[in-house]
Formats: structure tokens, C-alpha cells, sequence
């Protein structure tokens, strides 16, 4: 049983990576490699859930500020919790999904209103192939993977979308899985946090009638056209992807070839 049928309440778009064809025609072994977003929500039903994964590492991509105004993780065992910082104060998107997932005011954020915010999350994907602490915590995030000490690995950002949906990129691209199989896994993410969604919009026009909709809704999603932003500055930058991983990442045949053996059946 994978994470994709076990329905965490507190998790919603959480998943396990597993069952996905690599390289070779080899599957991504279930239960050692799972996204989610921050796990302060978790309910007490969902640990017990959580437990039969047993993880043994869990990769926090939030910067401090972020992890301090957040429920505390709720974890099951005594798992290594590594932080692995993916921020640039450049881009106030980054506190504008914190503030919109905690009910924070939004009045500071007017200058993301004028850029827009389609084009500020555009923007954040560019910035996760180039910014230095996006590149070292993607690429310390993919050596964790190689030591099977680590596994089952969790990583996590706040939502669990656009940090974490890079990270699963990267790491699903190392491992020989498909593109198209790839960009279907980034896009579940609409599909699995629909209700949430919903809700959380609801509740932004209750506290603020005047608020735009159309403004907020693009940060809680995920579309295509942000996964073409990260591709497209990966090609700009680097050429390939496959320089994009040696040459941005630090990431070696050796570092591949131990990532495959231990997440690929």
C-alpha cells in the first residue's frame, strides 16, 4: 500500500513516489521516497497512517521564519529531521503561500499584487534552478537519497507544491522517470487539495470581502507554465537537465548510480 491510498487529512497531497517507471524499465520502489507538505496539521488518525512508513529521514525545506509561525511537524518515531533552507527574501511569494495557509494579513504584499502572482510563482521556478540556497538544498536533498541510512525519505516545504514539486522533479528525473510521468505527478497536486483549496478561499473572503480571488488562486495551485519556467531556465543556464544536475547540482555518475540502487526495484 502506497501514501497515494492511504488519504492523510492533514496531508492531503501527500504521496509516495513509488510505482513510477525509471530507468532501465525499473519501478521506484514503494514506501522509501515520499512528498508532502508541512506535517503540523496531521491528525491523530494520521500518524498510526504515517507510522507504517516508518521514515527514517525527513527533509524540511522551509526557512526558519516559516517553520517558527507553523504547527510544530508531527512525526511518527524518532526520524533524522534535516532543514534544508530553499529561500530568497528577493521573492515575497515565498511568505505570501506561509501567510495565506496560516490566515496572516496580506495587506504587505502589494507588490506581488502589481507583478501578479502567476508571474511571481513563473519567477520562483526560474529562481529554483539558479538561486544558490535553492541549488544546495536540491542537491543536498539528492545525497541524503544516495545513503540508504536515510530511507524512507520524506521531504516537505509549507504546501507541498512548489519546493517540494521541484525537489520530486529533480529527484525523479535521476532516477530515468519520464517526463510526462513526471509533469502528471506535479499536476496532482490540483486534483488532491481541490477541497482545501476551496475552503481556505472561502475563508480569505470571509475576513476580506474585497479580496481577489484570482490574485490568491494561482499561488495555491500548480500549472504547467511553472514547471515550463524551471525546464526552460534549466535549458537557458545549462543547456540540458543532465548538465543542469553535474553542473548546478554537484551531482556526480556516482551520486546517480547509488540513488537508482536504492530506489529502483
Amino acid at each position: 500500500m502506497t501514501v497515494r491510498d492511504w488519504e492523510l487529512v492533514g496531508a492531503p497531497n501527500a504521496r509516495d513516489l513509488g510505482g513510477l517507471v525509471g530507468a532501465d524499465g525499473r519501478r521506484v520502489r514503494a514506501g522509501l521516497l515520499l512528498r508532502t507538505p508541512a506535517l503540523g496539521r496531521l491528525t491523530d488518525e494520521d500518524l498510526p497512517v504515517l507510522a507504517t512508513l516508518a521514515p527514517a529521514c525527513v527533509v524540511d525545506l522551509r526557512y526558519a521564519a516559516e517553520i517558527a509561525e507553523a504547527p510544530p511537524d508531527r512525526l511518527p518515531g524518532e526520524p533524522t529531521v534535516v532543514h534544508l533552507p530553499v529561500h530568497d527574501a528577493a521573492h515575497p511569494v515565498f511568505t505570501y503561500v506561509s501567510a495565506l495557509l496560516l490566515g496572516h494579513d496580506l495587506e504587505a504584499y502589494g507588490a506581488l499584487a502589481e507583478q501578479g502572482t502567476p508571474a511571481a510563482m513563473a519567477a520562483i521556478y526560474r529562481w529554483f534552478v539558479t538561486g544558490e540556497s535553492a541549488r544546495r538544498g536540491f542537491g543536498a536533498a539528492l545525497r541524503l537519497a544516495a545513503d540508504p541510512a536515510n530511507l524512507p525519505l520524506v521531504f516537505h516545504c509549507s504546501a507541498g507544491k512548489d519546493r517540494t514539486g521541484w525537489l520530486a522533479v529533480v529527484l525523479l528525473t535521476v532516477l530515468g522517470v519520464d517526463e510526462a510521468a513526471i509533469r502528471a505527478d506535479y499536476l496532482r497536486h490540483n486534483e488532491l487539495t481541490v477541497s482545501l483549496r476551496e475552503v481556505l478561499l472561502e475563508a480569505m473572503r470571509r475576513r476580506r470581502p474585497e479580496l481577489d480571488v484570482d490574485a490568491v488562486r494561482p499561488v495555491l495551485e500548480v500549472r504547467p507554465e511553472y514547471l515550463d519556467a524551471a525546464y526552460d531556465e534549466v535549458v537557458r543556464v545549462h543547456g540540458s537537465f543532465e548538465a543542469y544536475l553535474r553542473d548546478g547540482l554537484g551531482v556526480t555518475d556516482e551520486l546517480v548510480s547509488a540513488v537508482r540502487a536504492n530506489l529502483l526495484e
